[in-house]
């Protein structure tokens, strides 16, 4: 009974441990399996990292060699895009290696070769590397552009290329901003040195001879083109002290800084001339003078001051202190108030009755001569020595005097003229102008008028009421025509050319009525009295000294 019982319980043990190791061996198996697959996927993980960063190292340094250049071995440009047929890349032969500060510069025209294609390339030094060659294509017209028509060389110049106005803008720049001697890296003065040795220097006179933009730049400036004159506005002249009634004198003193005003309000004004504030110096008044005309002697020692009065004053700057002369002893005339002063200053020619024209010294102010015309005086004008005087008037005619002799060289007609009414001679004497009572203003050469030839260079007809007044420049490059009847009546000619200057008067400005005009002694400045009492002043851009 025992045996039987007891069987069936190992037989139960025996099976229980057989399974217990059959699970055991299953669950090793299936460890064993899962453990293979994780090492399978940290290998191939593992691989990618690796691909991935030997790529992205691959890469970076593509972009070092880009960036930087190659810093191991030689660039080889499109070795990589060969198979594709194309590459990115091409070597520019004609870039030129910069010469460093520290090589020795040796002869400047000393050849250097190229290090990588061992090509042989030649510059100077201070050549550009570089250069735009549009620029050779592009035209500029500098004609068309007012503040372009400085950089002309001539007057009828209009295109240029594009290279050349480079090279005018810079020889422009350098005039205008030449900088200071101490600045320049290749100045070879030294403190203490002569520059008597310069020419000894190596070149020396090359420096001086290599190019001649200055000197094209520097001749251009005393010649004025015809067109448009460039000006600009400034502060009214008497802006500190403007006068009461119409301004019928305004003359510049020949140190060009000192300017005088007078009019009906009987003030005589001096003012200083900076364009700026124009400061006023000193006003006298002269209480039995209405001023009809004020002008300084050339030498500018004293100043003339006329009205419609028997007398005139002189001013004595100096002195500071008036002198009252006059009636003329023998003559009758009841108004000296238009004269002209010789450019010597030793005499002073007054507008006398009935044809005369009386001659007074400017050092005794007594009456040294007179001359007498057929018809009435209604101007007069010197010569450049003062030897020779010309008047014009009622009989239309023109009449040349010589004051050594007290007699008339010659007489001649005033083309188309039937009243002459405003005489000028320029500064050098070659030529004259004379104004008509109709508006038409003749030029002449003083030489062929003197000689018999009637015929005028030049005919002016922009103004249609009588001239009053007209002005050389210094330079006779310019010549003022002033008629007081109109408003704006102002033309300013250019001599050279015999042509008028389009842009004057100003447009959309109101100039009132005109009633004198003068230029500075360097025609920088030019200044012009008004009916309304005020001198309008402007700066004339060519002219560089006031």
């Amino acid at each position: 009974m025992s045996l039987s019982q007891n069987a069936p319980k190992s037989k139960g043990i025996k099976r229980e441990e057989l399974k217990k190791q059959y699970e055991d061996v299953e669950d090793e198996e299936e460890i064993g399996s899962d453990d293979d697959l994780t090492r399978g996927k940290r290998r191939k993980t593992e691989k990618e990292k690796q691909k991935l960063e030997e790529s992205e190292l691959v890469e970076m340094k593509k972009l070092e060699n880009l960036i930087f250049g190659s810093l191991y071995s030689p660039v080889t440009f499109g070795k990589e895009e060969e198979e594709d047929g194309s590459a990115l890349f091409h070597v520019d032969r004609s870039a030129v290696r910069q010469i460093p500060d520290y090589e020795d510069d040796g002869d400047d025209d000393e050849e250097l070769s190229d290090e990588e294609n061992g090509q042989v390339v030649a510059i100077r030094k201070g050549e550009a590397a570089w250069e735009d060659e549009e620029e050779k294509q592009i035209n500029v017209d500098i004609a068309s552009v007012n503040r372009l028509r400085k950089l002309r060389k001539e007057e009828n110049e209009g295109l240029i290329s594009g290279s050349e106005y480079i090279a005018r803008l810079r020889a422009h720049h350098a005039k205008l901003n030449p900088g200071t001697d101490w600045a320049r890296p290749d100045s070879q003065l030294v403190d203490g040195e002569s520059s008597d040795d310069d020419d000894t220097q190596d070149g020396g006179v090359d420096d001086i001879l290599r190019t001649n933009e200055d000197l094209v730049v520097k001749s251009r400036g005393n010649k004025l083109c015809a067109g448009r004159l460039e000006y600009s506005k400034l502060v009214d002249a008497n802006a500190a002290d403007p006068s009461n009634g119409p301004i019928n004198s305004v003359h510049f003193h020949q140190n060009a800084q000192l300017l005088l005003t007078a009019g009906l309000d009987r003030r005589l004004r001096f003012f200083q001339i900076d364009g700026k504030r124009n400061t006023k110096i000193q006003s006298i008044f002269l209480e039995d003078c209405p001023i009809r005309k004020a002008a300084f002697l050339p030498n500018g020692s004293q100043v003339i001051v006329s009205g419609r009065r028997k007398f005139f004053y002189s001013f004595d700057l100096e002195k500071a202190k008036f002198d009252k002369i006059g009636p003329l002893v023998g003559r009758e005339e009841k108004s000296l108030e238009y004269f002209e002063v010789s450019q010597d200053s030793n005499t002073i020619a007054f507008v006398g009755n009935e044809g005369y024209i009386l001659l007074v010294s400017t050092k005794t102010k007594e009456l040294i001569g007179t001359l007498k015309m057929n018809g009435s005086v209604r101007s007069l004008a010197f010569s450049e020595d003062g030897k020779h005087l010309l008047s014009s008037g009622g009989d239309g005619q023109v009449y040349v005097w010589d004051l050594r002799t007290m007699k008339c060289l010659y007489k001649g007609v005033d083309e188309g003229s039937t009243c002459g009414t405003s005489l000028c001679s320029s500064l050098n004497g070659a030529l004259f102008a004379s104004g008509t009572d109709r508006g038409i203003v003749n030029i002449y050469k003083k030489s062929e008028f003197v000689g018999g030839k009637r015929k005028p260079i030049k005919t002016v007809d922009n103004l249609t009421s009588k001239i009053d007044f007209m002005k050389f420049n210094h330079d006779a490059q310019i010549l003022a025509i002033v008629s007081t009847m109109n408003k704006n009546s102002v033309k300013l000619v250019h001599v050279p050319s015999l042509t008028v200057f389009s842009n004057w008067p100003p447009p959309n400005s109101t100039m009132h009525y005109p009633r004198c005009l003068d230029f500075s002694p360097g025609s920088g400045f030019m200044a012009m009295g008004n009916a309304a009492g005020k001198v309008l002043l402007y700066k004339l851009h060519h002219y560089q000294n006031a």
